[in-house]
Protein backbone atom coordinates (compact mmCIF):
# COMPACT_ATOMS: atom_id res chain seq x y z
CA UNK A 1 0.00 0.00 0.00
CA UNK A 2 1.28 3.63 -0.92
CA UNK A 3 2.46 5.16 2.39
CA UNK A 4 1.73 9.08 2.34
CA UNK A 5 3.35 11.65 4.86
CA UNK A 6 1.16 14.74 5.72
CA UNK A 7 3.75 16.56 6.94
CA UNK A 8 2.07 19.02 9.94
CA UNK A 9 4.79 21.05 10.63
CA UNK A 10 4.97 23.61 13.41
CA UNK A 11 3.63 26.58 10.91
CA UNK A 12 1.73 24.70 9.10
CA UNK A 13 -1.86 26.04 7.90
CA UNK A 14 -4.82 24.59 8.07
CA UNK A 15 -6.81 24.75 4.84
CA UNK A 16 -3.97 22.97 2.45
CA UNK A 17 -3.41 20.11 5.25
CA UNK A 18 -7.29 19.60 5.39
CA UNK A 19 -7.50 19.23 1.19
CA UNK A 20 -4.18 17.28 1.10
CA UNK A 21 -5.94 15.23 3.81
CA UNK A 22 -9.43 14.62 2.41
CA UNK A 23 -7.97 13.55 -0.91
CA UNK A 24 -5.34 10.92 0.65
CA UNK A 25 -6.81 10.12 4.23
CA UNK A 26 -10.44 9.26 3.52
CA UNK A 27 -10.86 6.11 2.24
CA UNK A 28 -12.06 5.45 -1.28
CA UNK A 29 -11.31 2.09 -2.65
CA UNK A 30 -14.29 1.39 -3.84
CA UNK A 31 -12.82 3.89 -6.75
CA UNK A 32 -9.62 2.17 -6.93
CA UNK A 33 -9.20 -0.03 -9.36
CA UNK A 34 -6.57 -2.29 -7.12
CA UNK A 35 -9.59 -2.16 -4.43
CA UNK A 36 -6.61 -0.50 -2.23
CA UNK A 37 -6.03 3.12 -0.94
CA UNK A 38 -3.46 5.18 0.60
CA UNK A 39 -1.92 4.46 3.64
CA UNK A 40 -1.63 8.27 5.83
CA UNK A 41 0.55 8.65 8.37
CA UNK A 42 0.86 12.28 9.94
CA UNK A 43 4.10 13.25 10.41
CA UNK A 44 4.94 16.34 13.35
CA UNK A 45 7.92 17.21 14.73
CA UNK A 46 7.71 15.19 17.79
CA UNK A 47 5.99 12.43 16.01
CA UNK A 48 2.80 12.98 18.23
CA UNK A 49 -0.89 12.67 16.92
CA UNK A 50 -1.92 16.12 15.74
CA UNK A 51 -5.03 17.55 16.72
CA UNK A 52 -5.86 18.33 12.90
CA UNK A 53 -5.79 14.67 11.65
CA UNK A 54 -7.40 12.66 14.78
CA UNK A 55 -7.19 8.97 14.15
CA UNK A 56 -4.42 9.09 11.80
CA UNK A 57 -1.16 7.38 12.67
CA UNK A 58 1.47 9.87 13.54
CA UNK A 59 5.18 9.67 12.61
CA UNK A 60 8.36 12.20 13.43
CA UNK A 61 10.71 13.67 11.10
CA UNK A 62 13.11 11.05 11.31
CA UNK A 63 10.45 8.22 9.47
CA UNK A 64 10.31 10.23 6.29
CA UNK A 65 12.62 7.76 4.06
CA UNK A 66 10.22 5.19 4.88
CA UNK A 67 7.14 7.03 3.16
CA UNK A 68 6.43 6.97 -0.26
CA UNK A 69 4.99 10.21 -0.88
CA UNK A 70 5.70 13.30 1.47
CA UNK A 71 3.28 16.06 1.24
CA UNK A 72 4.78 19.61 2.98
CA UNK A 73 1.46 21.64 3.71
CA UNK A 74 2.42 25.42 3.49
CA UNK A 75 3.79 27.54 6.12
CA UNK A 76 2.55 30.62 7.38
CA UNK A 77 6.30 31.91 7.87
CA UNK A 78 7.78 30.84 4.34
CA UNK A 79 10.61 33.26 5.57
CA UNK A 80 11.77 31.22 8.78
CA UNK A 81 14.44 28.64 8.37
CA UNK A 82 12.87 25.61 8.65
CA UNK A 83 13.44 22.96 11.50
CA UNK A 84 16.76 21.41 10.67
CA UNK A 85 15.42 17.98 11.15
CA UNK A 86 12.98 18.19 8.81
CA UNK A 87 14.86 19.13 6.44
CA UNK A 88 17.84 16.56 7.21
CA UNK A 89 14.31 13.97 6.50
CA UNK A 90 13.73 15.64 3.33
CA UNK A 91 16.73 15.10 1.99
CA UNK A 92 17.27 11.90 2.97
CA UNK A 93 13.92 11.09 1.28
CA UNK A 94 14.75 12.70 -1.54
CA UNK A 95 18.13 10.64 -1.82
CA UNK A 96 15.95 7.31 -1.40
CA UNK A 97 14.05 8.44 -4.52
CA UNK A 98 10.75 9.09 -2.29
CA UNK A 99 8.14 11.28 -4.32
CA UNK A 100 8.10 15.05 -2.07
CA UNK A 101 5.16 17.59 -2.43
CA UNK A 102 4.95 21.29 -1.70
CA UNK A 103 1.55 22.89 -1.34
CA UNK A 104 1.41 26.24 -1.57
CA UNK A 105 4.28 28.23 0.26
CA UNK A 106 5.20 24.87 1.24
CA UNK A 107 7.60 25.07 -1.85
CA UNK A 108 9.96 27.62 0.94
CA UNK A 109 10.50 24.63 2.42
CA UNK A 110 11.57 22.13 -0.17
CA UNK A 111 13.61 25.30 -1.12
CA UNK A 112 15.68 25.22 2.00
CA UNK A 113 16.43 21.87 1.80
CA UNK A 114 17.88 22.32 -1.22
CA UNK A 115 15.14 20.20 -3.12
CA UNK A 116 14.50 22.92 -5.49
CA UNK A 117 17.50 23.60 -7.15
CA UNK A 118 17.94 23.47 -10.42
CA UNK A 119 13.79 22.71 -11.02
CA UNK A 120 10.94 24.23 -12.04
CA UNK A 121 8.42 25.15 -9.03
CA UNK A 122 5.64 27.43 -7.80
CA UNK A 123 3.99 28.84 -4.87
CA UNK A 124 1.36 31.59 -4.24
CA UNK A 125 1.79 33.99 -7.00
CA UNK A 126 2.04 36.82 -3.89
CA UNK A 127 5.10 35.23 -2.32
CA UNK A 128 7.03 33.95 -5.68
CA UNK A 129 8.51 37.17 -6.09
CA UNK A 130 10.45 36.43 -2.66
CA UNK A 131 11.01 32.75 -3.55
CA UNK A 132 12.63 33.69 -6.44
CA UNK A 133 14.82 36.05 -4.49
CA UNK A 134 15.83 33.96 -1.80
CA UNK A 135 16.55 30.97 -3.94
CA UNK A 136 17.65 32.37 -7.29
CA UNK A 137 19.01 28.60 -8.21
CA UNK A 138 14.92 28.27 -8.54
CA UNK A 139 13.02 28.50 -11.67
CA UNK A 140 9.47 30.17 -10.26
CA UNK A 141 6.69 30.06 -12.06
CA UNK A 142 3.90 32.60 -10.74
CA UNK A 143 1.70 31.49 -13.49
CA UNK A 144 0.86 27.98 -13.05
CA UNK A 145 -1.08 25.91 -10.87
CA UNK A 146 1.18 23.07 -10.08
CA UNK A 147 4.22 22.00 -11.79
CA UNK A 148 5.15 18.51 -11.64
CA UNK A 149 8.85 17.78 -11.81
CA UNK A 150 8.49 13.82 -11.32
CA UNK A 151 9.90 13.46 -7.82
CA UNK A 152 9.00 16.92 -6.71
CA UNK A 153 6.34 18.91 -7.12
CA UNK A 154 5.05 21.76 -5.79
CA UNK A 155 1.51 23.91 -6.19
CA UNK A 156 0.29 27.39 -6.39
CA UNK A 157 -1.72 28.92 -3.91
CA UNK A 158 -4.24 27.85 -1.89
CA UNK A 159 -6.86 25.53 -3.36
CA UNK A 160 -4.19 24.72 -6.05
CA UNK A 161 -2.97 22.29 -3.55
CA UNK A 162 -6.39 20.39 -4.73
CA UNK A 163 -5.64 20.68 -7.83
CA UNK A 164 -2.03 18.86 -7.33
CA UNK A 165 -3.49 16.21 -5.41
CA UNK A 166 -6.20 15.36 -7.43
CA UNK A 167 -3.16 14.90 -10.48
CA UNK A 168 -1.32 12.51 -8.08
CA UNK A 169 -4.68 10.39 -7.57
CA UNK A 170 -4.82 10.01 -11.34
CA UNK A 171 -1.19 9.53 -12.03
CA UNK A 172 -1.33 6.86 -9.17
CA UNK A 173 -4.85 5.15 -9.58
CA UNK A 174 -6.00 6.30 -13.22
CA UNK A 175 -7.87 9.25 -14.50
CA UNK A 176 -11.23 7.28 -13.72
CA UNK A 177 -10.43 7.44 -10.49
CA UNK A 178 -8.86 11.13 -9.87
CA UNK A 179 -11.99 12.23 -11.44
CA UNK A 180 -14.24 9.97 -9.39
CA UNK A 181 -12.68 11.32 -6.48
CA UNK A 182 -13.10 15.17 -8.07
CA UNK A 183 -16.96 14.66 -7.79
CA UNK A 184 -17.26 13.78 -4.19
CA UNK A 185 -15.44 16.97 -3.62
CA UNK A 186 -17.83 18.47 -6.16
CA UNK A 187 -14.33 19.76 -7.80
CA UNK A 188 -13.49 20.17 -11.05
CA UNK A 189 -11.13 16.99 -12.23
CA UNK A 190 -8.48 19.47 -13.85
CA UNK A 191 -8.57 23.73 -13.95
CA UNK A 192 -7.71 25.28 -17.02
CA UNK A 193 -5.21 27.87 -17.51
CA UNK A 194 -2.80 28.78 -14.49
CA UNK A 195 -3.27 31.02 -11.39
CA UNK A 196 -2.22 34.19 -13.41
CA UNK A 197 -5.67 34.41 -13.91
CA UNK A 198 -6.32 34.91 -10.28
CA UNK A 199 -3.54 37.70 -9.75
CA UNK A 200 -4.73 41.39 -8.75
CA UNK A 201 -3.94 44.03 -11.05
CA UNK A 202 -0.65 46.18 -10.02
CA UNK A 203 -0.67 49.16 -7.58
CA UNK A 204 0.80 52.51 -9.75
CA UNK A 205 3.57 53.83 -7.83
CA UNK A 206 2.56 55.69 -4.74
CA UNK A 207 3.69 59.09 -5.57
CA UNK A 208 2.74 62.24 -7.23
CA UNK A 209 6.09 62.07 -9.70
CA UNK A 210 4.86 62.81 -13.28
CA UNK A 211 5.02 59.32 -14.01
CA UNK A 212 2.18 58.30 -11.55
CA UNK A 213 0.26 60.89 -13.47
CA UNK A 214 1.43 59.46 -16.80
CA UNK A 215 0.51 56.19 -16.08
CA UNK A 216 -2.81 57.04 -14.61
CA UNK A 217 -3.87 58.59 -18.07
CA UNK A 218 -2.55 55.99 -19.91
CA UNK A 219 -5.28 54.00 -18.11
CA UNK A 220 -7.49 55.73 -19.21
CA UNK A 221 -6.58 55.53 -22.77
CA UNK A 222 -5.71 51.92 -23.05
CA UNK A 223 -8.06 51.99 -26.32
CA UNK A 224 -5.85 54.29 -28.04
CA UNK A 225 -2.52 53.97 -29.95
CA UNK A 226 0.09 54.20 -27.07
CA UNK A 227 3.66 54.28 -28.12
CA UNK A 228 6.87 54.56 -25.44
CA UNK A 229 7.77 57.77 -27.44
CA UNK A 230 4.00 59.22 -26.21
CA UNK A 231 4.44 58.08 -22.96
CA UNK A 232 7.86 59.82 -22.70
CA UNK A 233 6.45 63.11 -23.86
CA UNK A 234 3.61 62.97 -21.34
CA UNK A 235 5.90 62.65 -18.43
CA UNK A 236 8.60 64.96 -19.92
CA UNK A 237 11.34 62.35 -20.44
CA UNK A 238 13.55 60.61 -22.82
CA UNK A 239 12.74 57.21 -23.80
CA UNK A 240 15.32 56.12 -22.09
CA UNK A 241 14.87 57.68 -19.28
CA UNK A 242 11.12 56.79 -19.09
CA UNK A 243 12.03 52.91 -19.17
CA UNK A 244 14.78 53.48 -16.29
CA UNK A 245 12.00 55.01 -14.16
CA UNK A 246 9.47 52.07 -15.19
CA UNK A 247 11.62 49.50 -14.25
CA UNK A 248 12.74 50.68 -11.11
CA UNK A 249 9.00 52.19 -10.03
CA UNK A 250 6.71 48.96 -11.74
CA UNK A 251 9.01 46.42 -12.37
CA UNK A 252 8.89 46.37 -16.34
CA UNK A 253 9.51 48.30 -19.15
CA UNK A 254 6.91 50.65 -21.02
CA UNK A 255 5.71 48.41 -23.44
CA UNK A 256 5.18 45.64 -21.10
CA UNK A 257 3.50 47.42 -19.00
CA UNK A 258 0.73 48.45 -21.55
CA UNK A 259 0.30 45.17 -22.64
CA UNK A 260 -0.18 43.91 -19.42
CA UNK A 261 -2.58 46.90 -18.67
CA UNK A 262 -4.23 45.74 -21.67
CA UNK A 263 -4.99 42.57 -20.24
CA UNK A 264 -5.95 43.55 -17.06
CA UNK A 265 -8.96 45.70 -18.57
CA UNK A 266 -9.81 43.42 -21.16
CA UNK A 267 -10.78 40.81 -17.57
CA UNK A 268 -12.09 43.66 -15.84
CA UNK A 269 -14.59 44.01 -18.69
CA UNK A 270 -14.99 40.38 -19.25
CA UNK A 271 -16.07 40.24 -14.93
CA UNK A 272 -18.15 42.68 -14.92
CA UNK A 273 -20.09 43.71 -18.21
CA UNK A 274 -21.73 41.61 -20.93
CA UNK A 275 -19.88 43.28 -24.01
CA UNK A 276 -19.65 41.00 -26.62
CA UNK A 277 -15.41 39.16 -26.90
CA UNK A 278 -14.76 41.76 -29.94
CA UNK A 279 -16.34 44.98 -27.77
CA UNK A 280 -13.79 44.07 -25.18
CA UNK A 281 -10.91 43.75 -27.06
CA UNK A 282 -11.38 47.08 -28.91
CA UNK A 283 -11.83 48.87 -25.87
CA UNK A 284 -8.99 47.55 -24.40
CA UNK A 285 -6.97 48.58 -27.32
CA UNK A 286 -6.21 44.75 -28.15
CA UNK A 287 -7.71 45.01 -31.67
CA UNK A 288 -9.91 41.87 -32.48
CA UNK A 289 -11.45 39.32 -30.82
CA UNK A 290 -8.96 36.98 -32.49
CA UNK A 291 -6.24 38.75 -31.22
CA UNK A 292 -7.76 38.97 -27.52
CA UNK A 293 -8.10 34.95 -27.86
CA UNK A 294 -4.21 34.29 -28.84
CA UNK A 295 -3.42 36.79 -25.95
CA UNK A 296 -5.39 35.42 -23.17
CA UNK A 297 -4.20 31.69 -23.93
CA UNK A 298 -0.80 32.83 -24.04
CA UNK A 299 -0.80 34.68 -20.62
CA UNK A 300 -3.75 32.52 -18.79
CA UNK A 301 -3.82 29.46 -20.30
CA UNK A 302 -7.55 29.80 -21.10
CA UNK A 303 -9.87 31.73 -23.52
CA UNK A 304 -12.02 34.89 -22.56
CA UNK A 305 -15.13 32.85 -22.75
CA UNK A 306 -13.50 30.69 -19.82
CA UNK A 307 -12.36 33.62 -17.79
CA UNK A 308 -15.95 35.06 -18.18
CA UNK A 309 -17.26 32.35 -16.80
CA UNK A 310 -15.03 31.49 -13.86
CA UNK A 311 -15.12 35.29 -12.85
CA UNK A 312 -18.49 36.67 -13.86
CA UNK A 313 -19.53 39.04 -10.92
CA UNK A 314 -23.31 39.56 -11.72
Amino acid sequence: MHRVALVVHESAMLLETALAAEVFAVDRSELSPTGSWYDVVAVTPDGLPHAWLPGLASAAYDDLEEMDTIVVSSTSQPLAEPDPRLLDGLRGAHDRGRRIVGLCTGAFVLAAAGLLDGRVATTHWMHAPELARRHPQVDVRADVLYVDEGLVLTSAGKTAALDLCLALVRQDLGAVTGNGVARRLVAPAHRPGGQAQFIAPPALPRSDTDLSATLEWARGHLDQPLTVERLARRAGLSRRQLARRMHAEVGTGPLEWIHRERLFLARQLLEMSDASVEHVAARAGLGSAATLRRHFHQSLGVTPTAYRTTFRTG
